[in-house]
């Protein structure tokens, strides 16, 4: 059975020959990736705008919680197939390419820090292309939470088009740090969304704020391991892609900035609610 899955996740002649290119491979130009990310952000705002203006407060939300909980499940389950794949092709490429770089580098060091001179084909950047992929499907939640609440964040908008941007140019720039950060972000996302759909079809909540600290989990993962990248490309000769790297970086830091401001918001509010609560 493992070695059934293993082939179908790793061995495939598809998965082992892909390659990034912009004339093979669907949504890999600048154009694309520019003109998705102005359309996500127009319709958004678009949507936000129309119910604003033509949608009176307090009337009923749309009736979207199957279509919310079916997108939450395929989400979940996504995620789970690309942790898993890009799990068993790391490992595959480890067990096939040490020999270059074994001198150098220990397979965790590999894993944030790609060889200089590394090309965007393989196992790994195969993974790498279908969470980009992903990122569109991710992007649909926005529209679910505008047509049910009504709302629309900075923070929202900005985080869904910067990992979108980042994945992108991982793929581009040949990035190091992306297999680490894809086995995160997509643990973490199978087991948000796996949240998410068992408590849309009903079930019951967690005691505690279960996605945010997935959350804060997966941002607190992303600044250790940007160290670390840091610490080996001036330690051990430079990693590929370092420029994508710092950009990664800055987009990371104001996420994680937009991250805290809006929490910091949503709590201070949670405290006047039960304050006003308390003394009325």
């Amino acid at each position: 059975m493992t070695a059934t899955v293993a082939y179908y996740l790793s061995q495939h002649p598809s998965i082992v020959t892909f390659r990034w290119s912009h004339t093979q491979s669907w949504g890999s130009t600048w154009s694309f990736l520019v003109i998705s990310i102005a359309v996500y952000l127009a319709l958004s705002s678009l949507l936000h705008l129309i119910l604003f203006l033509f949608v009176k407060r307090g009337s009923r939300p749309a009736p979207l919680a199957l279509v919310q909980a079916l997108h939450s499940l395929i989400m979940s389950i996504i995620s789970a197939v690309i942790f898993t794949g890009i799990l068993f092709s790391a490992a595959a490429e480890i067990n096939e390419t040490r020999w270059f770089w074994r001198r150098s580098k220990t397979p965790f060091q590999w894993l944030l820090c790609f060889p200089l001179g590394t090309r965007p084909s393989g196992r790994v950047f195969f993974w790498s292309y279908i969470f980009y992929l992903s990122r569109f499907v991710h992007m649909l939640r926005t529209f679910f939470v505008i047509f049910q609440n009504r709302k629309l964040t900075v923070f929202h908008l900005f985080n869904n088009s910067v990992l979108t941007i980042m994945s992108f140019l991982w793929l581009e720039f040949s990035q190091s740090f992306q297999v680490l950060a894809i086995l995160f972000t997509t643990l973490v996302y199978s087991a948000a969304y796996g949240y998410r759909f068992w408590t849309e079809i009903g079930l019951p909540r967690a005691c505690f704020p279960f996605v945010l600290n997935c959350q804060i989990v997966l941002l607190s993962c992303n600044v250790v391991c940007h160290v670390g990248v840091l610490m080996l490309h001036i330690m051990k000769g430079g990693c590929n892609g370092i420029g994508a790297w710092v950009l990664n970086s800055v987009l990371n830091g104001i996420s994680l900035l937009l991250f805290l401001k809006f929490h910091v918001q949503v709590g201070n509010k949670l405290r006047l609610r039960k304050l006003s609560k308390f003394y009325n």
